[in-house]
């Protein structure tokens, strides 16, 4: 009887942890704004004082005023790269290279809000 009893007690539990092992946590991917934040941030060391908030501002108010996916990636990779804005012309499609200077046009009054006021964007 005890034997019995053990040997059902043991099944239960290899029941129970091949059902876990097979219950996964799904990956998390990393979230794009913080993995810029994470990337701009060391750029902006010296020039700012809070460097992640003017990173995050201008991920969220610079690049988002930017519709065109190409040229709003393209801006970040910059921001990230260089610590400022900036868009080198081989990051874009040669279709969207001559939109360059009006998207720096449509972004410089958000930029420059960031980077001396960060906390009003």
């Amino acid at each position: 009887m005890i034997v019995r009893f053990c040997a059902a007690a043991f099944v239960s539990v290899l029941t129970i942890s091949a059902a876990q092992a097979q219950v996964r946590t799904p990956s998390r991917l990393p979230d794009p704004r913080i993995e810029f934040v994470r990337q701009c941030a060391p750029r902006m060391i010296g020039r700012w004082e809070h460097p992640e908030e003017v990173c995050g501002c201008l991920h969220d108010h610079a690049a988002a005023a930017v519709e065109d996916r190409d040229l709003r990636e393209a801006l970040l990779r910059g921001i990230s790269e260089t610590g400022v804005p900036t868009i080198e012309t081989d990051w874009v499609p040669a279709s969207k290279q001559s939109e360059i200077g009006p998207t720096f046009t449509k972004i410089a009054k958000p930029t420059l809000q960031c980077m001396f006021d960060p906390a009003k964007s």
